[in-house]
């Protein structure tokens, strides 16, 4: 019996070691909590993938890698599909969307600001930077450029310090990260560079794109593939050096096709973070938003790939696919769909009108773009019109439409710079050989690869 009941315990032993060391191996790579939130619907607080097939919709596409995405309708807010919604995760430069959502409506785009020194104080080492200079002037305008195109921690210090400083330029965009719903979120650095229990999540950072493309600076910015901006001087001459957009959807790369029907709108890559991209995309009168974090790095650009994928198969999909869930809208249009349902019921199909928007300000300003906004370049592209109605429908609207939220003007891709490079009045001259001689051309890391090179991991 001894021989026997050693003999039991060394198969048992022997089981028990070959269940285990897969699972040990397994725990090498993180995984999403068992409970996630669930704003926005119950299946969205949980780890996985979610999609709910019509008849004749696409399959999902195939080695998505991303530890978290989302695929949602810009309008409606119905997100079509869903993997590890609500996971928190470092989120990168594409925390930016939050920092331009909560800051753009502050300052007058034509605003000057001369930058002083300690403006450019406490950026992380290795921090991605469009390259301004203390004791040189601005405008906003040239500000947000740094911000949109090049995710310049730079740009960001500055517009934080005319905010007041970085503190309430952090509180400030965690007071609007709880406007908008997204409970995800914890900034801890404006600019997105890893912090300790700074924190986002793929449907928090749509929920910020979907707000920010509200504002037509914001759509404009996002859109826009290349400007000039400014570098030192030269004599009493103010030098011109161009910038690109790091966006590769938006601007192309030895890999990776101009994604027709782009909009914009953010990308980020950090130790943590991993690469993180949030895009917008309109075809055939249908705006897709999609956010994709953290994919494997096995494959380079993999997040823009991934996105494309995503958004390809969304625009087939949409028209059968059951939403598994909404992007909420914001705390102040949750109140008037709560004060407009019996309202809206009441109202029946005498409502008329089209939609409204949920940003006032940027629904009564009547701004279009400029041809230059809508022309497209090499012949990809598209401007995006969309109609916006009447404010004062909102809240009858909001229930009828399923919460609908156009997106008025949503530019598309426009020639080089579009309409901020136009109105800036700088040209771009392909041949210009200068940025080596424009103070902060050359010697400003910038983009994807100056974050993911140097900025450290924090435990």
């Amino acid at each position: 019996m001894t021989i026997r009941g050693a003999a039991l315990a060394a198969a048992a032993t022997l089981l028990s070691l070959g269940g285990v060391a897969p699972a040990a191996a397994q725990d090498d790579k993180p995984r999403p909590p068992d409970q996630m939130s669930n704003v926005g619907g119950t299946l969205l607080g949980q780890p996985g993938t979610h999609v709910d097939l019509g008849s004749g919709a696409p399959e999902l596409p195939k080695k998505l890698t991303g530890r978290s995405w989302v695929v949602a309708d810009a309008e409606s807010g119905a997100v079509l599909a869903a993997h590890n919604a609500h996971w928190k995760l470092p989120p990168a430069s594409t925390l930016k969307m939050l920092f331009a959502d909560t800051l753009l409506p502050l300052f007058n785009k034509e605003e000057k600001h001369k930058v002083a020194a300690e403006e450019l104080e406490g950026m992380g080492a290795g921090s991605s930077l469009v390259g301004i200079k203390e004791n040189l002037t601005y405008t906003v305008r040239e500000l947000w450029l740094g911000v949109f195109l090049r995710s310049g921690n730079d740009a960001v210090h500055v517009l934080s310090a005319m905010n007041g400083g970085v503190d309430a330029t952090v509180q400030a965009m965690n007071e609007r990260a709880r406007e908008l719903g997204a409970e995800d979120t914890h900034v801890v650095s404006p600019d997105g560079y890893d912090a300790k229990g700074q924190t986002s999540s793929a449907y928090d950072l749509t929920l910020f794109a979907r707000a920010g493309m509200q504002n037509p600076d914001f759509r404009a910015y996002a859109a826009t593939p290349r400007a000039k901006f400014p570098g030192g001087k030269k004599g009493k001459k103010r030098e011109y050096f161009e910038i690109q957009n790091t966006n590769r959807l938006l601007t192309g790369d030895v890999d990776v096709d101009v994604y027709k029907g782009i909009a914009g709108i953010k990308n980020g890559n950090t130790t943590n973070a991993g690469a993180t991209f949030t895009g917008v995309a309109e075809r055939d009168g249908r705006v897709l938003l999609v956010t994709v974090m953290h994919p494997d790095e096995d494959e380079s650009n993999a997040v823009y790939k991934e996105a494309g994928k995503l958004l390809d198969w969304g625009f087939k999909a949409a028209p059968a696919v059951q939403p598994v869930g909404e992007l909420v809208p914001p705390e102040g249009m949750r109140n008037e769909d709560a004060a407009g349902k019996d309202t809206a019921q009441g109202a029946g199909e005498n409502t008329g009108g089209t939609q409204g928007s949920g940003d006032e300000a940027s629904a009564s300003d009547g701004a279009r773009p400029t041809a230059a906004d809508g022309e497209e370049e090499g012949g990809v592209g598209t401007a995006l019109a969309i109609t916006i109605g009447s404010v004062a429908l909102l809240a009858i609207v909001a229930y009828v439409i399923h919460r609908r939220w156009p997106l008025p003007d949503l530019v598309g891709r426009g020639r080089p710079g579009g309409a901020i490079e136009q109105e800036a009045g700088h040209e771009v001259d392909p041949d210009d050989e200068r940025d080596g001689n424009a103070e902060g051309a050359v010697d400003a890391p910038s983009g994807d690869a100056a974050e993911v090179a140097a900025e450290k991991k924090l435990e």
